[in-house]
């Protein structure tokens, strides 16, 4: 005997949004011109905090303070990081400026990825993982060059992932400009210096296109 008392069939469920997902996250992505820009103006804070720091330090060892270098450190700064539930898409200045002298995990202001790597399951965890703790990404395309040019920023020969510890210093600075920048404009003075958000390349120098 059939059921004439049929539960009713679920309606369909709606296509998802653009940008609804729980994966999707808000990137910047720098290729061309406003890349080297980018890199040059990262550059010069590096050197700028470098020797604010008196360079007591080898550099090798003051940059992994500075950094979490590569996908696999990267990861784990990421996991020991609690979750956030914080819903503010750029947090204040203060909070992202934070040392981490008295920390008992290290905390990550942002990650600077290439867009060229391969396999692309190397990096697939990293955009879910950094969502979860509110850490934004900066997605370095150059072709098949992006991880060259990471690593020049830590004098390796390719870094695919890099991520920026809130320390408090001139590198956290211009990337909180970034980060809290949704019109980001990258240009030129006609002295042919370099501007990212109005910031010089950190130490006076014309810039040069990338």
């Amino acid at each position: 005997m059939r059921n004439r008392n049929k539960a009713p069939k679920p309606a369909p469920p709606e296509p998802a949004k653009p940008g609804s997902g729980p994966q999707e996250q808000d990137r910047s992505t720098f290729e061309g011109e406003s890349l080297g820009l980018l890199l040059e103006s990262i550059q010069g804070k590096i050197k700028a905090a470098r020797s604010l720091d008196g360079e007591a330090l080898p550099e090798k060892i003051w940059l992994k303070q500075q950094f979490a270098i590569g996908v696999n450190e990267v990861t784990r700064v990421l996991e020991r990081m609690p979750p956030s539930n914080d819903a503010d898409d750029c947090p204040l200045e203060e909070s992202l400026m934070s040392s981490n002298d008295n920390a008992s995990y290290p905390r990550l202001q942002a990650i600077l990825l290439a867009s060229d790597c391969n396999p692309r399951w190397l990096t697939r965890h990293l955009p879910s993982l950094a969502l979860s703790r509110k850490v934004p990404l900066i997605l370095v395309k150059d072709k098949k060059r992006g991880s060259l040019r990471l690593g020049e920023l830590v004098n390796l020969k390719t870094a695919i992932a890099i991520g920026i510890k809130a320390k408090g210093n001139a590198v956290n600075h211009i990337i909180q400009k970034i980060l809290c920048n949704s019109d980001l404009n990258v240009e030129r003075k006609s002295t042919g210096q370099s501007l990212l958000n109005g910031e010089t390349n950190g130490n006076g120098q014309p810039g040069r296109a990338g």
